[in-house]
């Protein structure tokens, strides 16, 4: 069914920035993200939703359809990069081991939070050899990597036992500040866009939801996830009636790939694997109805909480939508362009009709209402290679 771009629900795009903004001002490495459940919770009850956290605080939010069986997912998450404590040194600072793949070259500089048991700490993370004046060309010779960098304490210490007397100790959690900037132009620089744009875009398709009193077909289960960084992801947040999830995340606009920072991009596989074929063309064709800018790529180093579902034995449908992203798991750049795409598109989505019945159930038997995909020949004769490239031009900025 056929949507037009007239009725497309529309995205609260202030909102949608403010709730990116207050999620970038709340530290929540993998392991250490109570704060952001907390934060996240809280505004979705604000929005009418009965939220539910499993133990360690993953967050599921129904919003009810016309029936349950076959539902939907929607997921993002809330943890982002961070690093841990590994070893208190001699000189009072502090080794690091970083949470999640990131490179230490994008460390060098940052300032974080040590969060202890007894209280937090400011402080920096700098190069073994950090000064210019006594080191001279060596700080731009010494080696990249984690053991190569230590945290400075912003605390009165020198030894090992000061450190030990602030108690600060072995495994204590470091948070790493966003520094984002929000630009009139649009653009939104900032550590931690992976994925806390993705959440923030998910807030607004679901106030967007709310606000107009859409009605959907199955039950929509919204996801916000606390491991995702670390590979766990929505192992254990899906429910049995969930058939079809789609994730939103980032995605790389590094040279070599086709994602931009302009409309949504549709993700057709990542190392581990394709992407359901048939909910894959559905959001297409959503982007094509509804006049939402899109283009596809393919992620050779990269997963997301889809595959983690799959690893977990879900038998679900799974899709990735995807923010472009420059400089991903450093300092990120992204377009508020893109997130309101994926918004607009992720509304059309969970109202769209249920194309696959069977999907209702675990088991069906027999073959009958399983999908086809194609394998005829192409019928060339209105082939018409204009609108094709017409269509895979990047997309461009509105005003």
């Amino acid at each position: 069914m056929t949507r037009g771009k007239s009725r497309k629900l529309k995205i609260d795009q202030d909102y949608l920035l403010a709730q990116l903004k207050a999620l970038l001002e709340i530290g929540s490495p993998t392991g250490y993200t109570d704060k952001v459940v907390r934060h996240c919770t809280e505004e979705l009850e604000r929005l009418g939703m009965t939220a539910e956290l499993t133990r360690r605080g993953a967050i599921r939010a129904i919003r009810q359809g016309s029936r349950r069986r076959g539902a939907r997912a929607v997921i993002g998450h809330l943890d982002t990069l961070g690093a841990q404590v590994k070893r208190i040194k001699e000189n009072g600072r502090l080794e690091l081991v970083p949470i999640g793949h990131w490179s230490a070259r994008f460390a060098e500089g940052a300032r974080v939070t040590i969060y202890t048991e007894f209280g937090a700490y400011r402080g920096s993370i700098l190069p073994l050899k950090a000064s210019g004046h006594t080191f001279n060309d060596e700080i731009d010779s010494q080696p990249i990597g984690w053991r190569h960098v230590e945290l400075r304490i912003d605390a009165a210490t020198l030894s090992r036992e000061e450190t030990y007397a602030l108690g600060i100790d072995v495994g204590d959690f470091v948070a790493v500040d966003a520094q984002p900037e929000f630009l009139e132009n649009g653009f939104i620089v900032s550590r931690h866009l992976d994925d806390k744009a993705g959440v923030a875009i998910m807030l607004a398709a679901l106030k967007a939801l709310e606000d107009s009193g859409a009605r959907m077909p199955v039950d929509v289960h919204w996801l916000f996830t606390i491991a995702e960084e670390v590979g766990v992801g929505a192992a254990s947040v899906l429910m049995p009636e969930v058939a079809s999830m789609v994730t939103i995340d980032n995605g790389t606009t590094a040279p070599g790939q086709n994602s931009a920072e302009f409309g949504a991009t549709i993700a057709m596989a990542d190392q581990a694997g394709p992407f359901d074929y048939h909910l894959t063309r559905k959001l297409v064709e959503l982007c094509r109805e509804n006049d939402i800018p899109y283009q596809k790529d393919i992620f050779r180093y990269y997963r997301s909480d889809s595959a983690s579902a799959i690893e977990a034995g879900h038998d679900v449908r799974t899709a990735l939508v995807a923010f472009g992203i420059d400089a991903s798991h450093g300092y990120e750049r992204i377009h508020v362009h893109a997130l309101t795409s994926i918004a607009e598109l992720i509304t059309e989505y969970v109202v769209s009709p249920l194309e696959i019945e069977r999907d209702v159930r675990d088991m069906t038997p027999g073959i009958k209402g399983f999908p086809e995909q194609p394998t005829e020949q192409a019928d060339q004769t209105d082939f018409d290679p204009e609108a094709l490239i017409q269509e895979h031009e990047p997309p461009r900025r509105e005003n």
